[in-house]
């Protein structure tokens, strides 16, 4: 086990990309001076307070936070990695190996290793994650374990100030459980309601949108089939899409972009065209993250399942370039559970698998951009996603 300072005075998690994912959601500077600190960090970027778990936070004075969270199982195998977290790897490198070398690719200099869950199961992940952290000569600032309340240190001898029955702690008395919630993060209590949050609607909701849908799917086929060819049909619905949601994108930049049913079932429909899948992923403000994310949550909540990729993979790509992997990873599941082969979800899903921090990910091209860049390559319609010049 690597050498390791309790949580010592005044350590920074740097505020200028302080967040869930590499640059993510900024907070004010904080200041891990506990081994209570270090747990509220971990809750607040993870985004929910997580169980049966190795969580490692990855600290870097230049490029700012990453956290990664898998689940932890017995004879320490991987059943899951989430959103923040390390996904499944290939190769000669082990899990922990992997991960200590995403984090050096991506600059990090030291890292904070939290396990969740009963000693027998944690004891075992922490032993190979800093095994693989001195090996990588990455400093290890923390080393707990938490369980039902209490924290235990892994270096600490001093029953003084770590005792072996472990301490109680209240992460809501920590400074930054107050400065996360005053930036407006929510830790939800698991990784269900994570889940949840990106659910369909239930009850009278989503029978109203079903309704809707089946307006919007009538009014497209008429739309099809007028007057005119079928080639212009389908370019004036585009001309008339791509108008909608540049408005649209305004009114999310604004909070005033609440639709109606038939409004929403629409923009589902609209969503199939790349063309217009494209023109919405480039109007994704970065500096309005927080409004993308709410507006492409309720979106994705509401389509009908058909529909539900590319609002899904819209917000998943808001919330990663926001710094929230787990929503992020939580959202392709839903776009990859419409549509297995979308091609969208699956290039964000390899994104995060590499541990490429957000900032490297946000799109730096304008919608004229777009257009100029649709109007060469002149790509057939569809929802696979292989056309799109992104």
């Amino acid at each position: 086990m690597p050498s390791e300072r309790e949580p010592r005075p005044d350590t920074p998690v740097p505020d200028d990309t302080a967040g869930k994912v590499g640059d993510g959601i900024k907070l004010s500077r904080l200041v891990v001076s506990s081994p209570v600190d270090a747990i509220a960090v971990a809750a607040h970027l993870v985004g929910f307070h997580p169980s049966l778990s190795l969580v490692v936070v990855g600290i870097s004075d230049q490029e700012g936070v990453m956290v990664m969270r898998r689940d932890l199982t017995p004879a320490h195998q991987v059943a899951d990695v989430d959103a923040s977290d390390l996904s499944s790897v290939e190769g000669s490198e082990s899990v922990d190996e992997c991960l200590m070398s995403m984090l050096k690719r991506n600059e990090m200099s030291a890292v904070l290793l939290l396990g969740y869950g009963p000693e027998e199961l944690v004891t075992p992940a922490m032993n190979s994650v800093s095994q693989a952290a001195e090996q990588a000569e990455l400093p290890v600032w923390v080393a707990l374990r938490v369980d039902q309340g209490r924290w235990w240190s892994y270096t600490c001898q001093d029953p003084g100030c770590c005792p072996p029955e472990g301490t109680p702690y209240d992460i809501s008395t920590s400074v930054i459980a107050a400065q996360a919630t005053l930036a407006g993060q929510v830790v939800l209590h698991n990784r269900d309601e994570l889940i949840d949050s990106v659910a369909p609607l239930q009850g009278p909701a989503r029978t109203a949108m079903q309704q809707a849908t089946q307006r919007a799917e009538q009014r497209m086929c008429e739309r099809m089939t007028a007057s005119g060819s079928a080639t212009d049909n389908a370019a004036q619905v585009v001309d008339e899409g791509r108008r909608f949601i540049a408005e649209l994108a305004d009114r999310v930049r604004d909070g005033l972009a609440r639709l109606t049913d038939d409004e929403a079932a629409w923009l589902g429909l609209l969503l199939l065209s790349l063309r217009l899948r494209d023109e919405a992923w480039v109007r994704i403000d970065v500096d309005h993250l927080h409004q993308h994310i709410a507006f492409w949550r309720e979106m994705t909540r509401r389509v009908q399942e058909p529909y539900a990729a590319a609002p899904a993979s819209l917000l998943a790509y808001a919330a990663f370039a926001s710094g929230d992997g787990g929503l992020a990873n939580v959202a392709l599941d839903r776009a990859e559970a419409a549509d297995p082969s979308y091609t969208m979800a699956h290039l964000l899903r390899d994104v995060i698998v590499a541990g490429i921090p957000p900032k490297h990910v946000r799109l730096n091209i304008t919608p004229e951009e777009l257009a100029t860049g649709y109007a060469e390559q002149k790509p057939t319609q569809g929802h696979d996603g292989s056309n799109s010049p992104s």
